[in-house]
């Protein structure tokens, strides 16, 4: 028997990013006992129960899933306990891990957590370093304690941000380096080797809160540099809109051209094949690719041929 064969997986997590890491470890022939994943959601216009990415791409390889609604139950723990996992990999997975959970692996919990820790703790670090104006991004192996993404971090990998990044693109790019970053980890502990986790700096703490769809609705009094980051951030999800006259329209990407205007903010200074340029706090924001109600994406050359703009977006109703 190797030494790989010892090692008994519990995997964790729900969504899209959680399913390259699992399937890298299946991959790799270091497939998990079993799976925790959080309960099917009612989804779509019929409202239909909808199992999560992870419990589908688990379901394929035949391994068990299961679906508390939560871990701080004695049932919850007798579950996890009575799977014996030596070590616990957590990836998005939505539920809190109390100390009785964290303490049942021997190798304890590992987390992939999308940012260069201790910068973006939270919830909403991919998005959150995006409306920053961050240049680097990246992911870290952390070792779980009971604080809020406060445990030692095994390994630790950057990358620099593109220019036109946006949150689904680093979303993609740091659920495959978290993958990579995971399986290195989990081989290095299946050979033997040491695994060492190093404490994190109590410098340069900042916390990424949850995203809200309040934070959403375009305020043209923000600089355009600023609009400009947080369209990027918030597509594909919650994507920022404003008011079209009566329609609230999704913007999905805009640019920020650095001109200057002496006018009020959200005033629709151009409008042509090139983009829609709006006045905002600073500098002109021109917008390329929006969304009216119940329609698809489109330019900002198709959107002018279907709408006729006011002289100017407000950002209130």
């Amino acid at each position: 028997m190797n030494e790989a064969s010892r090692i008994r997986i519990l995997f964790a997590g729900t969504p899209d990013f959680s399913v390259p890491p699992l399937q890298k470890l299946i991959d790799a022939g270091l497939p998990p006992v079993a799976v925790l994943t959080q309960p099917d959601r009612p989804a779509g216009r019929g409202r239909q129960l909808l199992a999560s990415p992870v419990k589908m791409a688990a379901a394929v390889s035949g391994i068990p899933v299961h679906q508390p609604a939560t871990l701080r139950s004695e049932a919850a723990f007798e579950l996890v306990s009575g799977l014996k996992p030596d070590l616990m990999i957590v990836v998005a997975y939505g539920l809190i891990l109390p100390a009785n959970i964290l303490q049942t692996p021997r190798f304890g919990c590992w987390n992939i957590h999308a940012s260069l820790l201790p910068r973006w703790r939270g919830a909403a670090p991919i998005q959150r370093a995006i409306e920053a104006g961050d240049l680097e991004s990246g992911i870290c192996i952390m070792q779980m304690d009971e604080g809020l993404d406060t445990g030692p971090v095994i390994s630790r990998r950057v990358i620099r941000l593109e220019e036109a990044e946006t949150g689904g693109s680093l979303h993609d790019r740091l659920s495959e380096l978290g993958a990579s970053a995971l399986l290195s980890c989990v081989q290095r502990l299946c050979r033997g080797e040491s695994v060492e986790a190093m404490r994190q700096s109590e410098f340069g703490i900042t916390y990424a809160k949850k995203l809200d769809k309040a934070e959403a609705r375009i305020n043209w009094s923000d600089p355009a540099e600023a609009l400009e980051r947080r369209i990027r951030a918030f597509n594909p999800w919650p994507v920022t809109w404003c008011m079209v006259g009566a329609e609230r329209t999704r913007i999905f990407k805009a640019h920020n051209i650095r001109e200057e205007h002496h006018q009020p903010p959200g005033t629709v200074l151009a409008a042509g094949k090139q983009g829609i340029d709006i006045a905002t706090g600073k500098q002109v924001l021109r917008l390329l690719e929006l969304q009216r109600p119940g329609k698809r994406r489109m330019s900002a050359a198709d959107y002018l041929n279907a709408v006729s703009l006011p002289a100017r977006l407000d950002h209130e109703t």
